[in-house]
């Protein structure tokens, strides 16, 4: 057991990553249930809904759970009263200043992982006073920098800087990018896309399957002179975001016609490249028994190679 995983109490120290509407009780439960970390996300703005799916996971699992704080957008801070209440252990916190909130959470006893696209970020996060970081990888999809950093780069440009535990996020979604994070300097995982594309994941058809049907040129950077920058899939509608170089915060407005109508022109898909290494649609604890088991095959087979 490495450090990730005593400081989450988990099995195996995979999390699940807090995607906007996605990320809730039904999802969560399952990956906690399976011996990995489930993440309830805030960022979608539904304070009494994401309240709600906080206290559901008490009916559906006995198993850690944490909860996403995005600060720049929490309207008030009901939703950190509701994790301080709720004794929640380990929050993931994300856009915005790492130390607004961290004394109020840490003097409760609540781990704190901060997620980071830059060395400069992770620095700041450190000198905070953070628990760790989720360092976030150009490759994964949703809400990126600019930059473009890929995630191997910037784990090992990050651990030069700093001992904190690391949690790899960004490309990820078996063993051999567990393995090939860990190499880097990792101690834990975060996968999204591949969570997306489970059976147990609330979004539609059309969108696990434009998922599986892609492939690793199957998403675009959109947005990268303005905010916010997007990893999502090529479609109709990205499409024209891309050739136009523009994307108002608009254009994400119907985002829950796409996750839960099927309408995959209505927003962007919010995807990381990691769609192109996915090809069929698994249960949550078949995809966590499958990445823990390759990602053992794998350091064995490293293993064996000397020089």
């Amino acid at each position: 057991m490495n450090r990730v995983a005593k400081i989450l109490e988990v099995k195996y120290p995979i999390i699940q990553a807090p995607m906007g509407w996605i990320a809730r009780s039904q999802l969560a439960s399952a990956v906690s249930n399976a011996g990995g970390f489930g993440i309830i996300e805030t960022s979608s703005g539904e304070t009494e809904n994401c309240k709600a799916e906080i206290l559901a996971m008490a009916k559906l699992t006995d198993k850690p759970f944490g909860v996403n704080l995005p600060l720049m957008f929490l309207r008030d801070e009901s939703m950190i009263e509701l994790v301080l209440e709720q004794g929640i252990k380990f929050v993931t916190t994300s856009a915005g200043d790492p130390g607004k909130y961290i004394h109020i959470l840490k003097d409760a006893g609540i781990k704190v992982f901060h997620a980071v696209p830059s060395v400069a970020g992770a620095i700041k996060a450190a000198d905070a006073g953070v628990d760790g970081l989720v360092i976030e990888g150009t490759e994964g999809g949703g809400f990126k920098s600019p930059e473009e950093v890929g995630l191997i780069v910037l784990i090992q440009a990050i651990r030069k800087h700093t001992e904190l535990p690391i949690i790899a996020a960004g490309g990820i979604v078996d063993g051999v990018g567990m393995a090939a994070a860990f190499a880097a300097g990792a101690e834990g995982i975060q996968m999204g896309t591949r969570f997306v594309s489970s059976k147990e994941s609330p979004v539609h058809n059309n969108f696990k399957n434009s998922i599986i049907e892609s492939d690793e040129q199957g998403t675009w950077i959109l947005n990268k002179k303005s905010k916010p920058c997007i990893r999502a899939l090529k479609t109709e509608f990205t499409r024209k975001i891309h050739e136009s170089g523009i994307m108002e915060m608009s254009e994400m407005g119907r985002i829950q016609d796409l996750y839960f109508g099927g309408d995959m022109n209505a927003a962007p898909a919010l995807t990381g490249q990691s769609a192109g290494l996915i090809d069929q649609v698994k249960s949550v604890s078949q995809i966590i028994e499958e990445t823990i088991f390759e990602f053992n095959e794998t350091c064995q087979k490293l293993s064996a190679q000397k020089f």
